[in-house]
């Protein structure tokens, strides 16, 4: 595996930082902090002589709430589970799959719903997908600890624990800590049974932290030991030396999520550019640059297959023999639910 980027981090940080930097004027995307990295789209470098515009958001509630206030951009990065609410909001438009270079080589597991595909229009085209674990201190915590999700309710580890700030993440953990690994049928009982869970756990936590940065920081200078983390904070954490292991096979199991890019409506920009960025994302080098200096998989299967299976396991996206829960789409009343009663939990309610 080609050796991670010790300043991935740190970029990161810095984009949050600082306004996005205009490049071309033709198309704005709405990102995630990080994705304006140029090895995502060297391709359309290569075409335009520049990289796209980008602005960002910290999750995917924020997007959301911003593109309905009015925001404009051309292309989006929701993940799976808010294309529905895009669609019912009137945001998006298909894309011209005829005019998408790797059209047949999408991730078939990611493109299995009426939402992202229907009656022959495709809304969604999936970029990147990932792991949702225990990560952990290795001199610090044993890991016979960690072969439990309960472990984030141990008093021995309060104030030394990290969870995520967005919805879909947390309520991912909740459930399957209370043996739930299917959120496309949660019944009243088990909704009640994660928050009181989610409730127990909150003491314990440092900080609930909003993207990969954040995170590595706080798990670097060892403040925080344990984390429910995406697989990229372990990744770039145990490529720079720090001693961090990624945990997928606790006994309650582990989460995988997947995001993608939409052709939103009305966007100020070129219509020609926004497909042009999607089919160099969707390049070999792309899923080359994402695997190798991120940790996280793609959305072209046919760039997948090349790269070795070693590296997969070793970056956290290996097959793992415990109960999974993939972040599908979800019922939109459920997740709205799941947010408030969230942001209870989190101000001590």
């Amino acid at each position: 595996m080609k050796t991670l980027k010790s300043v991935t981090a740190l970029a990161t940080v810095l984009a949050w930082a600082l306004p996005a930097a205009a490049a071309d004027d033709e198309l704005l995307v709405f990102d995630w902090s990080g994705y304006e990295e140029e090895g995502f789209y060297q391709g359309y470098i290569a075409q335009h002589g520049e990289p796209p515009s980008f602005a960002f958001f910290g999750d995917d509630d924020e997007a959301f709430q911003k593109l309905v206030s009015g925001f404009r951009a051309d292309v989006g990065h929701p993940c799976s589970q808010m294309v529905e609410k895009y669609r019912d909001a009137d945001l998006i438009e298909p894309w011209d799959m005829g005019r998408i270079d790797a059209a047949e080589d999408l991730d078939d597991r990611f493109m299995d719903s009426e939402i992202f595909v229907d009656d022959g229009d495709v809304y969604f085209i999936p970029a990147d997908w990932g792991a949702t674990a225990i990560a952990y201190n290795t001199e610090e915590v044993g890991a016979d600890e960690v072969q439990t999700l309960q472990v984030f309710t141990d008093p021995k580890y309060a104030g030394r624990i990290s969870l995520p700030d967005n919805t879909d993440d947390i309520w991912a953990l909740a459930l399957l800590a209370t043996g739930v690994s299917d959120w496309t049928s949660v019944t009243d009982a088990e909704f009640d049974a994660a928050a009181a869970w989610l409730r127990a756990a909150h003491p314990n936590v440092r900080a609930y932290w909003q993207d990969g940065a954040e995170l590595g920081q706080l798990m670097s200078s060892g403040e925080v030991l344990i984390s429910w983390a995406w697989n990229e904070t372990p990744t770039v954490l145990e490529a720079e030396g720090h001693p961090i292991a990624f945990e997928r096979e606790a006994e309650e199991g582990s989460s995988t999520w997947f995001c993608g890019y939409v052709n939103l409506k009305d966007g100020p920009g070129s219509e020609d550019k926004a497909h042009d960025f999607i089919n160099a994302w969707l390049a070999q080098g792309s899923a080359d640059y994402i695997v190798n200096e991120w940790g996280y998989g793609h959305g072209n299967a046919a760039a997948m297959a090349e790269i070795p299976q070693e590296t997969l396991v070793e970056v956290g996206l290996g097959p793992v023999d415990a109960p999974l829960l993939p972040q599908v789409p979800m019922d939109q009343e459920l997740r709205n639910r799941m947010l408030e009663e969230f942001e209870r939990i989190k101000a001590g309610f």
